[in-house]
């Protein structure tokens, strides 16, 4: 079992940067794919950005590839996502999650959700 918090939403110009932190409870946090997902107002949920077990690798939806990075740190059970260069279409509510199966950007894939954070990107 794991649960998930976000954090670090927030109101931002376009162009600024935020940080969002996913942080979680369990002491299997190391055993699971973290992913971030992002749902917009009368939109899918639209994969962002996941990290492996251990932290090596990393992928993207192209719409973020160069502007956002993930990144984890076992050690403290958390999960960083840092959105830079940020434009009014990421405004979206932010969802992390966690499964076992790294490389699929499904929902279905994963077991455990977080609340979600608001971000909002003014222009």
């Amino acid at each position: 079992q794991v649960q998930l918090v976000e954090s670090g939403g927030g109101l931002v110009q376009a162009g600024g940067s935020l940080r969002l932190s996913c942080a979680a409870s369990g002491r299997t946090f190391s055993t699971y794919v973290i992913v971030w997902f992002r749902q917009a107002p009368g939109k899918e949920r639209e994969f962002v950005a996941a990290i492996s077990w251990g932290g090596s690798s990393t992928y993207y939806a192209d719409s973020v590839k160069g502007r956002f990075t993930i990144s984890r740190d076992n050690a403290k059970n958390t999960v960083y996502l840092q959105l830079n260069s940020l434009k009014p279409e990421d405004t979206a509510v932010y969802y992390c999650a966690a499964g076992k199966t790294y490389g699929s950007s499904r929902t279905h894939e994963y077991d455990y959700w977080g609340q979600g954070t608001q971000v909002t990107v003014s222009s």
